[in-house]
């Protein structure tokens, strides 16, 4: 029975596996994190933070699947291009000359669907011309595109893989593509990646950490210990992780967090991991693959007795 479930589930995410958008392989994003990488002075104090903010908003990190993350859409050579224009969702907004041109040429799918939700997400990856898109805020009128904000990366894979200021979807410049964890890599059993990760409160907007360009934190009351955006940590390596009482999915990102870590690159309601949107796979007519990964738990129920307390924090600017 286990070896037929196992062929229902490759079956159904190997035929979706183009999904993915490969990460540049000289960046951060894909760079191990060494046993002796120097820690933040006050990393425990910023474990404390960690561990407040778990216990205050639900005592659950969740992971997205179908909404509050984007579907990517890896195009085909050909795939007709539109210009997607901007639009002013935001009070004060003005309109960008340099982000016009970023996303004057779009190959866009005629099945493509935006993440149905306020945040309206969508990345395009064009692999012939190398390109990156990252769109906020997207949708169609009178059946043209219009996006509030978005960025383009030329050459992607050869990139550092943040967008150039104050361009793309996150709050810190890091792109969604990256960070995000993939049906294909839990089929897998395996993230070679920094995953990103959104926290509730954070420092002040003023005080970012590289990889962040940038970061929309605020701490009205003046905080001690309130955690930069673009801030990375890991789980203690030192941890035998097959030790540990977590589902397949919980084990899977913890080893991912040793090797490679987190990185906070957005503020949420709750702490929360991304998942590719489900849209990447249903608009092709695959089915959801995520119930079966998840072995029918809930989201946010994966990452349950996760060792959070074993948390490192890095220092500020770690591998810039």
């Amino acid at each position: 029975m286990n070896q037929i479930i196992f062929l229902i589930l490759a079956i159904t995410v190997s035929g979706v596996a183009n999904s993915a958008v490969p990460i540049p392989a000289n960046s951060f994003w894909t760079t191990p994190i060494p046993l002796d990488a120097p820690l933040a002075a006050n990393s425990n104090n910023y474990v404390s933070e960690f561990i407040r903010q778990f216990h205050t908003h639900y005592g659950t990190v969740s992971i997205t699947t179908d909404s509050f993350n984007a579907p990517v859409y890896v195009v085909e050579p050909g795939t007709p291009t539109v210009a997607v224009n901007q639009w002013k969702c935001q009070v004060n907004s003005t309109l960008s000359p340099t982000l016009k041109t970023q996303l004057s040429s779009v190959p866009i799918p005629s099945n493509a669907l935006s993440s149905p939700d306020s945040d309206g997400e969508m990345i395009i990856y064009d692999p012939t011309s190398d390109t990156l898109w990252e769109f906020w805020q997207i949708h169609k009128v009178k059946g043209k595109w219009q996006a509030c904000w978005g960025g383009q990366i030329e050459n992607y894979l050869t990139s550092s893989g943040i967008f150039s200021f104050p361009y793309g979807v996150t709050a810190t410049g890091l792109p969604l593509a990256a960070g995000q964890i993939t049906a294909e890599e839990l089929q897998n059993g395996q993230i070679n990646h920094v995953m990103g990760i959104a926290l509730v409160d954070l420092a002040d907007k003023s005080i970012y950490s590289w990889p962040a360009n940038r970061s929309d934190g605020k701490n009205l009351r003046n905080l001690p210990n309130q955690i930069p955006e673009g801030t990375r940590f890991r789980l203690d390596p030192t941890i035998n992780v097959n030790t540990l009482n977590l589902t397949p999915v919980g084990k899977i990102i913890a080893k991912a967090a040793q090797t490679y870590g987190f990185v906070v690159w957005d503020k949420s309601g709750a702490i929360t991991l991304r998942a590719e949107n489900v849209l990447s796979y249903t608009v092709k007519g695959s089915a959801n693959p995520y119930p079966a990964l998840f072995g029918g738990k809930q989201n946010w129920a994966i990452l349950q007795n996760f060792p959070w307390d074993k948390l490192q924090f890095l220092v500020p600017d770690y591998g810039k």
